[in-house]
C-alpha cells in the first residue's frame, strides 16, 4: 500500500509538472527548493540557538537566490548540519536546480526529453547553436573543478590562521561553494574585514567569485574554441567581458580615489582592498573587507549601480546583466546617432534581444522601486540604507550597510519575495504568474542572451 500511494503521488506530480510552462516549472522547482531548505533550517538538530521562523525562512531564500544577506550569524545560529544545508541551497541556487538533475539523467539515459531542454533553455537563456548536452557538461566539471581548486586554495590560506584542521577543511570548502556560487554567506560574522590586507585569501575569492560570474555561456563558448568546434570567440562572449571589465575597472578607480577609509593603507593594500570591494559588488558575491556603511556616498553610489547591473547571463551572478546594459546603451546610442539600426560594436542587435533587455530594464526597475516604497513604510532607516538593501537583495548580492539585522518582520518578508524573484529572474517571473502561453522568443535564443 505504501508503495502504491508513493507512485500514485509521483505520478501525480509528474503529470502536475507538464502542464506548467517551463517559466512556472522554474519558479515553482526553486519555491519547493526553499521551502525545503527552511524546513531542514527549522529542525532543533540544525540549531545552536533557537531561531525563529522568519529568520530561518530568510536564510533558506538567502542561500538558495545565492544572496548572502543574513538577519542572524552563520556560524553562531546554526549546527554543522545546518550550515550543510545552506551550502546545499547555494550550489543549487548557484549552478540551477535542473542541472544536477538532469545531467545524471542525461549520464544514465543518454538522451533528456523535450521538456527538460525547454527549461534549461529557459533557465540558462544559452544561445541557440549550444548543444544542450554539452552545455551541461560544461557546467558540471567547470563548476567541480573550480570549487575544489578554490578549497585547495584556502585551506593552505587558511591553515595559518585556523589550528583545527577539521574547522579548516570545512571552511575551506564553505567558501569555495560559497565564492562561485557568488554567494556571499561567510562563517565569520564580519565577512572577510579581518583579511583586507591578506593578498593570497583576497586573490582567491576574486578568482572564484569572477569565474562564476563570467557566466556558462562563456565558459562553454570558450571550451568550443579551445577544442577547435568554433573558429573564433563569439560575439556575446567578446561584449559580456569587454563590457564586464570595463564597468569593473572604472568602478575600481572610483574607490581607489574617492574613499577617505582606504587612504591610510599603503598603495599595494589599497589596490586589493578597492579591487575587492568592486569585484564583490559586480559579481554580486557580497562579501566584503571594509565595513560598507562606514563609506562615502559617492563610492556607495558606485556600488549600488554594480550591484544594479550584476554580471553575465547564465551565470551564478545576479543582477539585470551586463547583456541588459549594453542593449539599452545600444538603444540610447542609435537614437542619439539617429541610426535605423540598432547596433553594439558594429553588429546589429536582433529585435527580439531589444524586447527582451527592455522588458527586463523595466520590470526590474519598477520592483526595484516598489520594493523601496514599500520599505520605507515598514522600515525606521534613511533613504540610502533602504535603497542600499533592496538593490542589493534583487540583485542577489548579499552587501549591507549593516540594517538587515534590525529589519521588522514586514521588511524582511519584503527582502525575501524580492530575493526569490531576483534569483528566478524578473522576466521568468512574470512569465510564470501572467503568461497564458510559451513565448517563442523565449525559446529562440539568437546572437546575444540577455
Amino acid at each position: 500500500m505504501p508503495k502504491t500511494l508513493l507512485q500514485t503521488v509521483r505520478r501525480e506530480y509528474l503529470k502536475f509538472h507538464l502542464r506548467l510552462n517551463p517559466q512556472q516549472s522554474l519558479f515553482f522547482g526553486f519555491f519547493m527548493y526553499m521551502i525545503l531548505g527552511w524546513i531542514f533550517l527549522s529542525l532543533p538538530f540544525s540549531q545552536k540557538i533557537p531561531t525563529n521562523f522568519i529568520d530561518t525562512l530568510f536564510t533558506s531564500t538567502s542561500a538558495l537566490s545565492t544572496t548572502g544577506l543574513a538577519t542572524v550569524s552563520t556560524f553562531d545560529n546554526y549546527t554543522f548540519f545546518g550550515q550543510f544545508i545552506i551550502l546545499t541551497l547555494i550550489q543549487i541556487g548557484g549552478i540551477g536546480y535542473m542541472t544536477l538533475t538532469t545531467y545524471i539523467l542525461l549520464s544514465t539515459t543518454k538522451q533528456i526529453t523535450h521538456w527538460h531542454k525547454k527549461i534549461l533553455y529557459n533557465e540558462f537563456t544559452m544561445p541557440r547553436e549550444f548543444k544542450v548536452q554539452d552545455f551541461l557538461k560544461s557546467v558540471i566539471v567547470f563548476t567541480f573543478t573550480i570549487e575544489i581548486i578554490g578549497a585547495i586554495l584556502f585551506y593552505f590560506a587558511f591553515r595559518p590562521i585556523h589550528s583545527d584542521t577539521l574547522f579548516t577543511i570545512w571552511t575551506s570548502i564553505f567558501h569555495s561553494i560559497s565564492s562561485f556560487c557568488t554567494a556571499g554567506f561567510s562563517l565569520y560574522n564580519t565577512s572577510f574585514e579581518g583579511y583586507a590586507t591578506n593578498t593570497f585569501l583576497n586573490g582567491i575569492v576574486i578568482f572564484l567569485t569572477i569565474s562564476g560570474a563570467l557566466g556558462f555561456i562563456v565558459v562553454t563558448d570558450i571550451w568550443y574554441y579551445i577544442s577547435k568546434r568554433t573558429n573564433e570567440i563569439s560575439f556575446t562572449t567578446k561584449m559580456i567581458t569587454l563590457t564586464f571589465f570595463s564597468v569593473l575597472f572604472i568602478a575600481f578607480l572610483i574607490q581607489f580615489f574617492g574613499e577617505p577609509s582606504i587612504q591610510n593603507y599603503d598603495f599595494g593594500n589599497r589596490i586589493q582592498v578597492a579591487l575587492f570591494t568592486t569585484v564583490n559588488s559586480i559579481t554580486t558575491a557580497g562579501f566584503n573587507s571594509v565595513s560598507i556603511g562606514s563609506l562615502r556616498m559617492s563610492v556607495l553610489l558606485s556600488i549600488i549601480f554594480l550591484m544594479y547591473v550584476g554580471a553575465a547571463p547564465s551565470s551564478s551572478a545576479g543582477g539585470m546583466k551586463i547583456t541588459t546594459l549594453t542593449a539599452i546603451i545600444a538603444i540610447v546610442k542609435s537614437k542619439i546617432r539617429n541610426e535605423y539600426k540598432v547596433t553594439y560594436f558594429g553588429r546589429k542587435i536582433p529585435a527580439d534581444r531589444l524586447e527582451m533587455a527592455v522588458s527586463t530594464f523595466v520590470f526590474y526597475t519598477a520592483i526595484l522601486f516598489l520594493s523601496v516604497f514599500l520599505l520605507s513604510f515598514t522600515e525606521n532607516q534613511t533613504l540610502d540604507k533602504i535603497l542600499f538593501e533592496a538593490t542589493s537583495a534583487i540583485g542577489t548580492v548579499g552587501l549591507s550597510m549593516g540594517i538587515t539585522g534590525s529589519l521588522s518582520e514586514w521588511g524582511k518578508i519584503i527582502l525575501v519575495c524580492i530575493m526569490f524573484i531576483g534569483r528566478v529572474g524578473v522576466i521568468t517571473f512574470g512569465l510564470a504568474i501572467l503568461a497564458k502561453k510559451q513565448h517563442k522568443f523565449i525559446d529562440n535564443e539568437t546572437d546575444l542572451a540577455v
